[in-house]
């Protein structure tokens, strides 16, 4: 009894001693997001109207429900540079399999393509798992060749043009999933909280979740604690794809076609967001909700540039590029003041 007391009290009392650095890291990203919606408001009268509003939150889906899959993968202390080749290959997959018109009944065939699509992402990403954790390559090689492969892949399958959904009713049928709308809320933000909050129970509330951050840790102290390391890194690669594949169901009705360009610097934008979010680059530390704020931000970022004078739209990559160096330099400096 007493020894559980004592261990409450040292665990309060480490709380005490840190909690600038812990809260700073996780507020930081939502105070960043309020100022740039100041910012957002005084640059353009547009800016926080809901219609914006929503629109901005909608075009931010895709970085979003992928940056929670990245963020399982960066707290394992891995990283994964070939999602946004992923995405051109499953959303290739998925509408040459709509293509093909195999089923009659089109909800039937929806689901069933849904369901292919869903497991070409979970396929992906086991195969990056392994090449990492079985083939003993650095993440940042390992996935730097697949994404190669995806793109390569890609681009023999489209010939180098364009892959499209022929059927208008296809079309007709798929569109709700990214232009519908509940209760006037659109469906990709409704993803974004659903995949978000289940990504964040995972995280938080699970022995999984735990793993995750300890392997990210230290690698050697979670093995000699009985952890399965190859497997908990694995698994984070198996829900990066699955996130993949999600964002790809959302992808597809929007345009109805993929090329080899499709999510190209996809990747960047991900780890980005994560890092804005407040993981940390070297792993142990995992912030889900922080993660959809900073996909939040980096849309915004491009809003408000689209909607002023500030600076040329076409700078949004320079800027992304710019907001990850500050976001690593804030977090090295948390760091040694923790």
């Amino acid at each position: 009894m007493s020894g559980e007391s004592v261990a409450q009290d040292a665990g309060g009392r480490g709380r005490i001693r840190r909690p600038a650095s812990l809260d700073l890291r996780a507020v930081a990203p939502f105070v960043a997001l309020a100022l740039l919606l100041v910012l957002g408001a005084v640059s353009s009268d547009r800016f926080l109207t809901l219609g914006n509003m929503l629109n901005v939150a909608t075009q931010s889906a895709f970085i979003a429900i992928i940056a929670v899959g990245a963020t399982f993968v960066i707290t394992a202390g891995g990283l994964d540079l070939s999602v946004g080749s992923m995405v051109a290959f499953v959303a290739s997959l998925m509408i040459l399999f709509l293509n093909t018109g195999l089923i009659a009944s089109p909800a039937l065939f929806l689901l069933v393509a849904v369901a292919m699509a869903m497991a070409m992402g979970a396929a992906c990403g086991f195969g990056n798992g392994i090449i990492i954790t079985k083939g003993g390559i650095e993440p940042f090689i390992a996935t730097l060749g697949t994404m190669g492969i995806f793109r390569g892949l890609t681009t023999w399958l489209s010939q180098g043009g364009a892959i499209s959904l022929n059927s208008m009713d296809m079309q007709n049928i798929l569109r709700p999933v990214y232009f519908g709308n509940v209760a006037g809320v659109p469906v990709p933000v409704i993803m974004i909280f659903v995949v978000a909050g289940i990504g964040a129970f995972l995280l938080n509330r699970t022995g999984y979740g735990r793993h995750v951050a300890a392997v990210g840790s230290n690698e050697d102290v979670a093995r000699y604690s009985g952890i399965s390391v190859s497997r908990v890194r694995i698994i984070t690669y198996v829900l990066q794809g699955l996130c993949v594949s999600i964002a790809v169901i959302l992808y597809v009705p929007r345009l109805g076609s993929t090329t080899a360009t499709t999510g190209l610097m996809w990747e960047l934008q991900a780890i980005t967001a994560v890092i804005i979010g407040g993981t940390a680059l070297t792993g142990g530390v995992g912030r889900i909700w922080g993660s959809i704020c900073g996909a939040f931000i980096l849309e915004i970022v491009g809003n408000i540039m689209v909607l002023s004078n500030y600076a040329s739209e076409y700078l949004i990559g320079a800027i992304q590029g710019t907001i990850i160096i500050i976001a690593m330099l804030v977090q090295r400096s948390l760091i040694r003041k923790s």
